[in-house]
């Protein structure tokens, strides 16, 4: 489901420790701003070309697909053997998760592009129509609706303790029971600042962000503003919270990182443009895609960047799923990634550990990429730590694994002689780096 849980708090239990590489890519017919669901062996996505996919999750290929009316921006879930999803079509349809086939459809008076929550033997969600409908999970009848005052576009509805919290155009976030529809609270955000993510609930508060430019805090009981960070542009990434801090992309190309009881900024992370993806922590790792193509792994407690990959196009909306080892996301160039970590996929093995050159010469060498687990990836060779003055070039450069390329080495006159230098040569394929140490000594030229 999105953001891993009813709360959407973004956490799961799977730990997948970068650096990753791709383990497969399946192209859907348009974009996919859909945020993969993983149950049972299987992801579920949907995609702009208006059709609910069920891909193997480890190899990617296609178990179904089923047709809705148009585009399919909802992200599904999945509950006891049947697939939920919203489609811009105006229906909430339920799917068989082995088979595809409908078991029913709901219809309601605008796109649904909120993804349904299911708790209880209900099932949660917003629509453009402006309401919020809470059906029969088995039956797909209506149990009740709440009717707010503007659309509900890309709100997914968060579920806890009997209470379910959801955002509208409107500018309100609402806490209605989950068994009546009664209004509990709702809190105004205040002009021009409409909601415009999901909430997520953890530690009796209710994290979303908004319109105008800020993540909100508010009370879970009581609906009273805690705190309120300005980040100063759109928030369109729906928060993530662990261990005291709360996770979120802006539209200023930042993620961030709060403390989730003070607001406080612990530290920020520059994307090449606006980040709507929404994260997924994964034990001290941050994932979280951004409009610069780029899958981005990121250390929880420094923000600092691990690992990245870029895609064809935008991730835009398309959260990253993380389950069964690998992790899973949307692209705008209509496709659905997996990753997964490889130990070692290739190594790096100089002929020589020392290399001697003379001032105003050269010295070759050469490497050896040596394949370890599958990856035909190529390698893009880079030298480290030469002593100014000093070049370093490669014969072939990427190689192919199983390759070896020739390391050439000039010194200049100028180059600092007398000395040894230690050089890292490092290969990156598919967003994996391994690396060789080697030393360079430096003659004095000949008087």
């Amino acid at each position: 489901m999105f953001h891993q849980n009813l709360q959407r708090t973004g956490v799961t239990t799977q730990i997948v420790k970068p650096p990753l590489l791709k383990v497969w890519n399946y192209k859907t017919g348009s974009y996919v701003n859909s945020s993969p669901a993983v149950s049972g062996g299987i992801v579920y996505v949907g995609s702009y070309d208006g059709n609910v996919y069920a891909l193997n999750a480890k190899t990617g290929v296609m178990i179904w697909s089923y047709k809705t009316g148009t585009v399919v921006f909802s992200s599904p879930a999945v509950s006891g053997g049947v697939v939920y999803v919203g489609g811009d079509d105006a229906n909430m349809y339920a799917l068989n998760a082995k088979t595809g086939a409908k078991i029913w459809s709901f219809p309601t008076k605008g796109g649904i592009t909120t993804s349904p929550a299911v708790s209880g033997g209900m099932v949660y969600f917003g629509s453009s129509d402006g309401n919020v409908y809470a059906l029969d999970a088995k039956t797909g009848t209506s149990v009740w609706v709440y009717q707010t005052n503007a659309i509900i576009a890309n709100f997914t509805p968060a579920v806890s303790n009997g209470i379910v919290y959801i955002g509208s155009d409107d500018g309100n976030v609402y806490a209605l029971d989950a068994k009546t529809g009664a209004r509990v609270w709702s809190y105004q955000t205040g002009i021009n600042t409409a909601t415009q993510t999901s909430p997520a609930v953890a530690g009796g508060l209710v994290y979303i962000g908004l319109w105008g430019g800020s993540l909100c805090a508010l009370n879970a009981k009581t609906g009273a503003q805690v705190w309120n960070y300005p980040a100063g542009i759109q928030v369109a990434s729906s928060p993530a919270v662990s261990n005291g801090v709360v996770y979120f992309g802006c539209s200023d190309s930042n993620v961030y990182a709060l403390n989730a009881k003070t607001g406080t900024k612990l530290w920020s992370y520059k994307t090449g443009d606006q980040v709507a993806s929404s994260p997924a922590i994964s034990g001290n790792t941050i994932y979280i895609g951004s409009n610069d193509n780029y899958l981005y792994a990121l250390n929880a407690k420094t923000g600092k960047k691990i690992w990245s990959y870029k895609t064809g196009d935008q991730i835009y909306l398309s959260s990253p799923a993380v389950a069964d080892g690998l992790v899973y996301v949307g692209s705008m160039d209509s496709n659905v990634y997996a990753f997964g970590r490889h130990e070692l996929p290739f190594s790096i093995i100089p002929a020589q550990t020392v290399m001697r050159v003379v001032q105003g010469n050269s010295q070759s060498a050469t490497i050896t990429v040596k394949l370890i687990s599958g990856t035909t990836h190529p390698v893009k060779l880079s030298v480290s730590g030469l002593p100014k003055g000093a070049t370093a070039t490669f014969t072939k450069n990427p190689v192919t694994p199983k390759a070896t390329t020739t390391l050439k080495i000039a010194a200049s006159y100028n180059t600092k002689a007398g000395q040894y230098y230690t050089l890292t040569i490092s290969g990156t394929s598919a967003g994996t780096t391994e690396t060789a140490i080697i030393s360079l000594w430096v003659d004095y030229a000949p008087q």
